[in-house]
């Protein structure tokens, strides 16, 4: 395992710790809104703390886009991190939510972690080498046509409800032309299960990079292909489509008229 990535698998695994320990004492968290629909705990705000701490002990001069604390550091190695995909879950003890950290070098996504401390299921990937569930090599499923795949989406909310109308219709098109649709709600999951074969494709807008990073480079590693709602380049955050190859570009075909002029961009 290169030493970027288990740097990476450490410091999920401490946050992850840290996250499963505090579910006995839910009710008690210090929670605020962000803004409609989107939650911060202050479990968010210590994991977030323990993966830094983790991280800049071994490379204090790299830089950080984290998602509780923003932006920080120059380098040409950037962490993109999501302490806690699926705030909402958590608070409500429902047990789908992960860690996500991905390290970015000159522009380009090298290494990935999405880790589930639920189930302690650890997904990794390095440029080049592969992805991996639990040092077993995963890949996306064989599925070829969308009449019998399972996609996962992600619903709209914040700013993006104003786009709800449109979404729906994707909703629409997607439950008449696929095997079933899952809603788990947290993406950085949601684009490892595609990574694994557990779902065929995955749908969503208004995501931010660090919901986002990790899982992109899990999916190209397992053979997938990962692109905005109308196939363009995926340059994290916005509006994502992934899936395995076939998957993939039915699903952008069925949901194309749906999507709005202003969204095609992103």
């Amino acid at each position: 395992m290169h030493a970027l990535l288990n740097i990476a698998v450490r410091a999920a695994r401490r946050a992850g710790e840290l996250i499963v320990r505090s579910l006995t004492r839910i009710e008690g968290l210090a929670v605020a809104s962000k803004s409609h629909n989107d939650f911060v705990s202050e479990v968010d705000r210590a994991a977030e703390r323990e993966i830094l701490a983790v991280i800049r002990r071994a490379y204090p001069d790299h830089a950080f886009l984290a998602e509780e604390s923003g932006a920080s550091g120059t380098s040409d190695t950037v962490w993109i991190i999501d302490p806690l995909d699926g705030t909402t879950n958590f608070l409500h003890g429902f047990p789908v939510f992960a860690v996500s950290i991905a390290c970015r070098q000159k522009g380009r996504l090298e290494h990935a972690v999405v880790y589930d401390p639920m189930r302690q299921e650890l997904f990794t990937a390095s440029r080049g080498a592969g992805a991996h569930l639990d040092n077993r090599r995963m890949r996306v499923s064989r599925q070829r046509t969308l009449d019998s795949a399972l996609v996962a989406t992600g619903f709209p909310y914040r700013a993006n409800l104003k786009y709800l109308e449109a979404y729906v219709a994707m909703m629409r098109v997607a439950m008449q032309s696929t095997a079933g649709i899952r809603r788990p709600g947290a993406a950085a999951l949601d684009l490892a299960y595609v990574a694994a074969g557990r779902v065929d494709a995955f749908w969503e807008i208004g995501l931010q990079p660090w919901d986002t990073a990790a899982g992109t480079l899990l999916i190209q590693e397992a053979g997938g292909r990962i692109g905005t709602l109308v196939g363009g380049e995926y340059r994290q955050g916005g509006n994502v489509v992934a899936g395995t190859p076939k998957v993939y570009s039915a699903l952008i075909e069925a949901l194309a008229p749906h999507v709005p002029e202003e969204l095609r961009e992103r």
